[in-house]
């Protein structure tokens, strides 16, 4: 019923409210941001900008054809605030462009309504509203930026942008099946969920408390987090937090390889998702009751992590030393299963924790093996273990020694449950 009285309103009326009403919006928008200045140094508010839409709208509709008379209007609208611009730099010392630009985005509403999709014309007006009135928060974001991370930040767009796409698909040789392009794919995908934890850590929660700084960290890296935390914990005895915060940095591990399991390898990640829910949900809980129930005093002041504590993770020497690991271990797999089968692939799984295991598995995860599925996620659960193993025992030699027990119990208690699942599995 509904649909079909949309559909017995004329478009053009329709398209005309449409014009009406986001050019209010935009309008209403500048006139909250405007409230706090002097009116005789900003240019409009709901009423200039409605009627620059509705101008827009029709100059356009009087020939969408040959669109002379919006681009006169357009024309003369440019003229106009030209005119403005000039004058208020001579009168008020005044350089800001930023509502001149959002009116001449309104005036071209009307032929955006008329020629593009709803979502596209509805996406426009939104950012819009969002990039106008972010101003302040752009700006403090853009001060905790240092030279070197943006120098960092372009290379990565190169590398990713433009080298990726022109590395061959084809494998190395019979021998590795692995290929240029995927090898640096393996790279990109890794260091942008590390990037995004490290942005979402510095500009975003830059005093996140020490729970927050577990997870944020965990997306990062699980093993530098827990180093950082166990560390902490010598300025911070007694804390009940720490423990519960590594083991939150855990459970962003497992939801971060799933989440590369899903990108490269489906089937593998099918196999994975009952084990690794089940290893989420009990890291979860062991630092709910760690919180709870340690006996420790809590510490009044929340405890913060200092987001360049942590490297960035797209410098090009983390990329080098994941990109030499992956390799590595690209070449031990092969000979490995081409000389001991199953039984070789488990042994290095086990070895393999005590190094970044995010290369390891993504190279089960993209390789070509001739071997079944199974037999790889088992070594992706083992290798998680062995990880799990080895960031016990750096916890243990670095923090503060009234941590030791709970470390144990904690770890303790998540390293049984993994190694009953990869004894118990039915794949």
């Amino acid at each position: 019923m509904f649909k079909e009285f949309i559909h017995q309103i004329p478009k053009e009326f329709l398209n005309f409210l449409l014009t009406v009403t986001f050019s209010l919006l935009i309008g209403l928008e500048q006139r909250r941001k405007q409230n706090g200045d002097d009116l005789m140094h900003t240019f409009g508010t709901d009423r200039t900008f409605t009627l620059i839409g509705i101008l827009g709208f029709v100059l356009y509709v009087l020939s969408p054809l040959t669109l002379i008379p919006f681009l006169c209007g357009l024309l003369f609208l440019f003229i106009f605030l030209g005119i403005y611009y000039y004058k208020k730099i001579s009168n008020y010392n005044r350089y800001g462009i930023t509502a001149m630009i959002t009116a001449m985005v309104t005036y071209c509403l009307a032929p955006l309504i008329y020629t593009q999709p709803q979502y596209l014309v509805l996406l426009v007006v939104v950012c819009l509203l969002i990039v106008t009135e972010i101003k302040e928060n752009l700006s403090q974001i853009s001060k905790k930026f240092d030279n070197t991370e943006f120098i960092t930040l372009a290379k990565f767009l190169v590398l990713a942008g433009v080298i990726l796409p022109l590395l061959p698909d084809r494998p190395i040789s019979p021998s590795f099946t692995i290929s240029p392009y995927i090898f640096w794919l393996s790279v990109v995908v890794v260091s942008a969920i590390s990037y995004f934890s490290y942005l979402l850590q510095k500009f975003i929660f830059p005093h996140a408390g020490i729970l927050l700084t577990g997870l944020l960290g965990g997306l990062y890296s699980s093993t530098a987090t827990t180093l950082i935390l166990s560390r902490k914990s010598k300025e911070y005895p007694g804390s009940n937090k720490i423990v519960p915060a590594i083991m939150l940095a855990i459970s962003m591990m497992y939801f971060r390889i799933y989440l590369l399991a899903l990108f490269f390898n489906q089937n593998i990640a099918l196999l994975l998702f009952p084990y690794f829910l089940i290893l989420f949900i009990t890291t979860l809980i062991i630092a709910f009751l760690l919180f709870r129930f340690h006996h420790h005093l809590a510490v009044k002041k929340e405890i913060t992590v200092i987001p360049q504590e942590q490297h960035n993770p797209l410098e090009f020497k983390t990329a080098f030393i994941f990109g030499l690991l992956f390799v590595i271990f690209t070449v031990i797999t092969h000979y490995v299963l081409k000389f001991y089968g199953a039984s070789g692939l488990h042994s290095i799984s086990l070895i393999v924790g005590v190094t970044d295991i995010d290369p390891f598995i993504l190279n089960l995860l993209q390789g070509k093996w001739v071997i079944e599925n199974s037999i790889l996620s088992a070594a992706i659960l083992l290798s998680i273990n062995s990880n799990n193993i080895a960031k016990l025992g750096y916890a243990i030699v670095v923090c503060e020694k009234g941590l030791r027990r709970p470390l144990l119990i904690g770890f303790g208690i998540l390293i049984i449950v993994g190694f009953i699942l990869y004894f118990t599995k039915p794949f």
